[in-house]
């Protein structure tokens, strides 16, 4: 029996630097940042005081009306939000699908944390009387996903992955893996998140991991580059509409690209800091190359994990040396310079990026990057987009527990 064939049809984002696809596409271009001083909060007593924020936030109506957006943590809405975006781009009706063979799986490396911070002060302040009985419905991972089948009345497979900075990535490779079972025709598969509140912030900069370029934000992330000091904490979510091709085909969709690989791996190293060898990335990298039935020299473009810390890059660029030689030839940008990382909800923003960059033949850049750091020596599209056509794209996702996830995609012409 052949292989099902998944393409992508349908894209949706709320992130930084745009709360929808178009506008952030264009600003990838553009070389917009997302990066700003933090106004959620007062962040005035934090080393960092900079993120990636989705400001002035409001929740379609399309996507949740008040009354139920007041009982979903922020995290959600987002996912909500994007998974809706990429419903209407698909051009889906659902009314003339079987909802039994229609799945949702949504990854989030943290969940409803402001809900966590918000319940637990109230707890503190007002007693247990006080806490509200959303907190659990609120703050659970699997959250996102389940409002998004609700909207619908979707009916198949309905689960959230959970493996840090990796959940996106491996949401979407879980949900190709379904599909490729033939136990779904559609799927609605992302990440989100949200954790750029008091607690979030204070966590990451005890952990010294952020950058502290508070007078200079839109500078702050800068992968790969000598000056680098961490990165930028950031929210937003990403969603693509996985979709079996015949079905696709059969109903006159248009395909942004065929997801045809999926990779995945553990360091076993370190819960926080990456194998600096890069072993498990590059075995992540093999497995999806394999799995593609392509060979590595095929791969054309790399949107990278590129999150602008000093372990991390060099890891990075270390496991894709593994893989590709100690000089390939191919191209490797970091959208991160842009968004900030946003943790859970990177895989799925980066496979958008790739989407609109085989389609459009432009692979986005890797802003702030002015001067090489040592042993970053390749071609990282430095600070201006390049025009280029490339058949195969490869998107990395790694996560703390050394969680490893990776996604190819295909031009379908």
């Amino acid at each position: 029996m052949s292989q099902r064939r998944i393409v992508i049809t349908g894209l949706g984002t709320v992130n930084p630097v745009a709360q929808n696809v178009p506008d952030f596409w264009a600003g990838l271009m553009e070389g917009r940042s997302g990066v700003a001083p933090i106004t959620l909060f007062d962040a005035s007593q934090f080393d960092s005081r900079i993120g990636g924020e989705v400001k002035d936030w409001k929740v379609p109506a399309e996507a949740l009306d008040h009354r139920e957006a007041k009982r979903v943590d922020r995290y959600a809405q987002f996912a909500v939000a994007a998974g809706v975006e990429a419903v209407n781009n698909s051009g889906l009706d659902f009314a003339t699908e079987d909802l039994e063979r229609c799945a949702v799986i949504v990854g989030s490396g943290i969940g409803g944390l402001w809900t966590l911070q918000e319940q637990h002060l109230r707890l503190l302040n007002k007693g247990p009387g006080k806490v509200s009985p959303f907190t659990v419905p609120r703050l659970m991972i699997n959250a996102a996903g389940a409002h998004i089948a609700v909207k619908y009345g979707l009916r198949g497979a309905n689960f959230g992955v959970v493996t840090a900075c990796a959940s996106g990535a491996h949401a979407i490779g879980e949900a190709f893996r379904i599909m490729q079972r033939g136990e779904a025709d559609i799927i609605i598969s992302g990440g989100a998140e949200a954790a750029l509140c008091d607690v979030g912030l204070a966590s990451f900069c005890a952990l010294r991991g952020l950058s502290t370029r508070n007078d200079d934000p839109t500078h702050a992330s800068r992968p790969w580059d000598k000056d680098r000091d961490g990165f930028v904490l950031a929210e937003g979510a990403g969603c693509v509409v996985l979709e079996e091709y015949e079905h696709a085909k059969a109903r006159g969709a248009d395909i942004y690209c065929e997801l045809v690989g999926y990779g995945a791996s553990c360091d076993a190293h370190h819960i926080t800091a990456p194998d600096p060898e890069g072993t498990g990335a590059a075995r992540a990298m093999e497995k999806c190359i394999e799995d593609a039935k392509i060979n590595a020299a095929d791969i054309g473009y790399i949107n990278a994990h590129g999150t602008s810390t000093n372990l991390g890059d060099i890891a990075e660029v270390t496991a894709v040396k593994k893989v590709f030689g100690d000089k390939p030839q191919l191209l490797m940008s970091s959208t991160k310079s842009l968004t900030g990382h946003l943790l859970g909800a990177s895989g799925g923003v980066e496979l958008i990026a790739c989407a609109k960059a085989m389609q459009d033949n432009v692979l986005p850049a890797t802003f702030n990057h002015d001067n090489p750091g040592d042993g970053c020596d390749l071609d990282f599209i430095p600070n201006t987009p390049r025009e280029k056509k490339v058949d195969y794209m490869l998107s990395n996702s790694f996560g703390f527990g050394g969680h490893n996830g990776c996604l190819i995609i295909k031009r379908t012409d």
